[in-house]
């Protein structure tokens, strides 16, 4: 049976359809492509919210004595800028891309459960507006509003009634709760789907390097994502019923809610950081023109990643006066994760070297992805260690790993896979050039945002302050940082415009423009709402390769 489909039929010709009932299709959708679309257009669309808060912020501080927010809105901005980028860009993203390509990858026709999977959606997005309605409700709806202004992390006891007045902690509580059950829900059903509808000669080890990450992230999602609905339910209790779990004058503990958010909080890191090893590790094989070097240890060290996360949390509490013992301990667990991240970069890398390596956008922004990362892993062995967290806890040091890590790694792995698979989904090419020039400007505004920001941390700036003094010596560092940030603006408004640009007048895809391998790159661009006319069949890692190059040396399975 081929794997290849069929040349799509003519086009029919019956004239507009009208916008409610196109509308109406969207809304009421269980079509996995359409709400894969979704979750990442709302993802791009709270992105924008999110770096339009850190402008803000940026502005603020590029100089001493700045009156541009006052310290009550500043605690607004990163308060809602954490939250976003954390909830709701990161988790849609992913989501959203597992969406769309893992029952395409897979042979299927939709996944295992269509409908949890439109309800995991809405409540995501409801879970998102929610937050920010806060900004209208957050003093009840005869008042003005407030935005939550605890961080992301929320720590006790700035959640507490005494402290946090209003309503706008328990908008936060509220929407990462709901957002936290249809991620959950999500998760649920893509394991399922991958575990039990794969295609005929899927074996496990057969899957593409995309199927096999996304699986232990939703894993960990499964796992990670209950005791921080759990934890927010305590929360509201405190604040709603006269509880005390996190009230210490109260013989409650503010450590309980640090152990719990952690337990989550650190996990999560994988759980966005993930998706993006998954991006690459389909992206550069096929630049590169190579199999993507050790399959079977790059399987071993993704799942080595997701056990091993579970074991870390406490590195984010090492100020806190934890034991010794405690300490050494979670410091080896800390470091120990390093190992398989490490030998992704070393297969990512060994894949490259010999390759015929074509430097398009997307392999630009994988290119990067790795550079960003690596600078942003080597700092986080920094922090492992703990006399040296303890002197820059809480410090603009931990902001700039924080961000090299997440910004940096998570952010150009979307945007490889954005120009990777925008063919796929709607069937025309981005500019290249444009893309070039976003790539460009936006490694030199990252570079020059949070590059900075590790040297003004160990000169003892902390974190979440609205202005500093003029004799502190950090005037340079945060210039050089906010002007950073009008390189990034910059680019991201080429991205907005090449994106507009191209779904309307971007040149014709075809089916495989990128000469692929895995099974999307098989049914049509778009794909139609069945994905395949036939369920496919296959025999190796690379079953469309196979069968457009059976006689390719340079791509033999052994």
């Amino acid at each position: 049976m081929s794997v290849l489909q069929p040349p799509a039929g003519p086009r029919t010709t019956e004239g507009p359809v009208p916008f409610l009932s196109r509308l109406h299709e969207w809304v009421a959708t269980t079509d996995h492509k359409k709400l894969g679309v979704m979750y990442v257009t709302s993802g791009i669309i709270f992105l924008i919210i999110a770096g339009l808060e850190a402008t803000m912020m940026r502005w603020q501080l590029a100089w001493p004595g700045q009156d541009v927010v006052g310290p009550e809105e500043f605690n607004r901005l990163f308060t809602m800028h954490g939250t976003t980028m954390v909830f709701f860009v990161g988790m849609p993203v992913l989501l959203g891309s597992a969406n769309f390509l893992i029952p395409l990858m897979i042979g299927a026709r939709d996944l295992a459960f269509p409908r949890l999977n439109a309800f995991g959606f809405w409540l995501f997005l409801f879970g998102g507006l929610l937050l920010y309605f806060s900004y209208f409700g957050g003093q009840g709806l005869y008042g003005m509003g407030s935005a939550p202004d605890v961080g992301w992390f929320a720590y006790a006891p700035l959640t507490e009634r005494t402290f946090s007045r209003g309503h706008s902690t328990d908008y936060w509580i509220l929407g990462i709760f709901v957002a936290g059950i249809g991620s959950t829900a999500t998760g649920i059903n893509m394991i399922a789907t991958i575990l039990g509808m794969r295609c005929r000669g899927m074996s496990l080890m057969k899957m593409p390097l995309f199927v096999w990450i996304m699986l232990v992230d939703c894993f960990l999602i499964v796992i990670a994502l209950p005791p921080l609905a759990a934890a927010q339910i305590l929360l509201l209790f405190d604040r709603q019923l006269g509880a005390h779990f996190f009230d210490a004058q109260a013989g409650g503990s503010a450590l309980l809610w640090q152990n719990l958010f952690w337990f989550f909080g650190h996990p999560e890191v994988y759980i966005l950081i993930l998706p993006a090893f998954a991006f690459v590790s389909e992206i550069i094989p096929v630049f590169s023109r190579k199999v993507i070097f050790g399959y079977p240890l790059m399987v071993a060290a993704t799942v080595a990643i997701g056990f091993i996360s579970l074991g870390v949390w406490v590195h984010h509490m090492f100020a806190v006066g934890l034991s010794p013992l405690i300490n050494v301990i979670f410091m080896g667990s800390t470091m120990l994760v390093g190992v398989p991240t490490g030998i992704k970069m070393f297969n990512w890398v060994a894949t490259m070297v010999g390759g015929r390596i074509r430097l398009q956008t997307p392999m630009l922004f994988s290119l990067g992805f790795l550079c960003q990362f690596l600078l942003g892993g080597l700092t986080g062995i920094f922090l492992a260690t703990v006399p040296f967290d303890w002197q820059v806890s809480d410090s603009y040091f931990v902001v700039g790993h924080f961000h090299y890590v997440l910004f940096g790694g998570l952010l150009f792995a979307i945007l490889a896979a954005i120009y990777y698979w925008f063919p796929k989904v709607t069937g025309r090419m981005m500019s290249e050039r444009i893309g070039t020039w976003q790539f460009w400007l936006l490694i030199i505004g990252f570079n020059l945002t949070f590059g900075p920001m590790h040297v003004s941390g160990m000169l003892g700036m902390p974190r979440r302050i609205y202005t500093y003094q003029l004799d502190r010596g950090w005037e340079l560092w945060n210039l050089l940082s906010s002007i950073g940030v009008i390189f990034q603006l910059l680019a991201f408004a080429l991205l907005v415009w090449n994106l507009l640009r191209s779904v309307f007048k971007g040149r014709e895809a075809g089916d495989d423009p990128w000469d692929a391998w895995t099974l999307e790159w098989s049914t049509t661009s778009p794909p139609p709402a069945y994905n395949f006319d036939e369920e496919p069949v296959v025999h190796s890692r690379r079953p469309l390769w196979d069968l457009k190059h059976p006689d390719d040396p340079d791509w033999r399975y052994e």
